[in-house]
């Protein structure tokens, strides 16, 4: 077996009040998209869908529990088989818990398009992953 084959990750993007939650990822060098605002979502385990992992991933990572997630399509290249889900964020941005990752924050579709946003914590403005920031547009036009 070739340890060349790519990951699966399951990613949910949600939407709240014409805006979308977006994860600041950790500055850490050694991961993908350091210090990048990318989607929420992780690795699929191997006894998993990836409807399941991208449920357990969101309660993981911010304590929220999505239910039916509705697929939106997969974004596949030679490292990463993208899942993407979308769920509506029916609760505040302040009752979730950020459990991984720098920040997290409601962008505007404006800022999507713009590759950036401001983090609080961070201190600065920073940009969206490439990846996450193309589903996003890909996303937005198809919501309408």
């Amino acid at each position: 077996m070739s340890g060349n084959l790519p990951i699966e990750v399951a990613i949910a993007i949600l939407p709240h009040e014409g805006k979308f939650l977006m994860q600041l990822r950790d500055n850490i060098p050694t991961i993908l998209y350091p210090g990048l605002w990318g989607l929420f979502g992780g690795h699929i385990e191997p006894d998993e869908t990836p409807e399941l992992a991208v449920e357990r991933e969101i309660l993981e990572e911010i304590g929220y529990q999505i239910t039916e997630p509705k697929k939106f399509g997969c974004y596949s290249d030679d490292r990463v088989i993208r899942h993407i889900f979308y769920a509506p964020l029916t609760v505040e941005i302040d009752k979730l818990v950020l459990g991984e990752g720098w920040d997290l924050g409601l962008l505007s579709p404006v800022q999507i398009e713009a590759g950036f946003a401001y983090s609080a914590i961070a201190g600065e403005e920073r940009p969206l992953g490439p990846v996450h920031q193309q589903i996003m547009m890909d996303f937005i036009e198809w919501w309408g």
